[in-house]
């Protein structure tokens, strides 16, 4: 029989390794957070500015929670920085050119802070609130990663996505490559924004594959990881 006491345990270890409050706790938040606000935060230089200010903070929170060594914490660092310096740039020069720069560190900075996350979670130990919240975390980077590389794209060769043309000087065009970004990871698919040339397919179908593989590995580890937990 079902000792009630090892049952409460249980639940109260379950509880313990789902709220709690760490470095990438408050990642996730942050991240959650942006993305309610973003679409109340892209008319007028001063709502940009707070936006740019938010996702300059996701930036430099996401190089301190995945910091892993002293050299790579420097260089998610610096990558966070230089992305935030020509965010500011684009933002007051309001230059596409620039503004492509610091695109592509943004992807860049995601994804070493992805990557440091990815090992955060899976390394050997017990699993803890501050690692499910990674994991979280990650995954929300992970469309963010795949929306800039979409809007590079975009960018690069006009029409690549639709319908309509998307033009990058109106509020909420990059919002909507973003939504396709989690609709495309978590394999929803609703239609309203399509991929209109190959090779703008080929990301997608690689998008969505990342997508499966992180959540079944994600799944796996856990699974792998929790009853041994629970050995008393």
């Amino acid at each position: 029989m079902t000792n009630p006491k090892d049952n409460a345990e249980s639940d109260e270890d379950l509880a313990q390794m789902v709220i709690g409050l760490g470095p990438c706790t408050y990642l996730l938040l942050l991240l959650l957070g942006l993305i309610l606000l973003f679409p109340f935060l892209e008319e007028g230089i001063f709502a940009r500015t707070l936006l740019g200010i938010l996702f300059s903070i996701v930036l430099l929170v996401g190089a301190l929670a995945t910091r892993q060594t002293r050299w790579g914490f420097i260089l998610k660092l610096g990558l966070a920085m230089v992305g935030v310096g020509l965010q500011w740039t684009a933002l007051w020069a309001e230059s596409i050119a620039i503004l492509v720069l610091a695109g592509i560190t943004f992807a860049v900075s995601l994804a070493v802070s992805f990557g440091g996350v990815l090992r955060y979670i899976f390394k050997r130990g017990p699993i803890t609130a501050d690692k499910l919240h990674g994991a979280l975390a990650g995954y929300i980077m992970l469309a963010f990663i795949w929306s800039f590389i979409y809007a590079l794209v975009e960018i690069s060769s006009a029409g690549s996505f639709g319908p309509g043309r998307l033009d990058f000087t109106q509020p909420g065009t990059f919002f909507k490559l973003i939504y396709f970004s989690f609709t495309t990871l978590t394999t929803t698919g609703y239609g309203d924004v399509l991929p209109l040339t190959n090779h703008a397919r080929s990301l997608v179908m690689v998008e969505e594959f990342s997508g499966v593989f992180y959540v079944g590995v994600l799944i796996a580890r856990l699974a792998g990881l929790y009853p041994s937990n629970q050995t008393r």
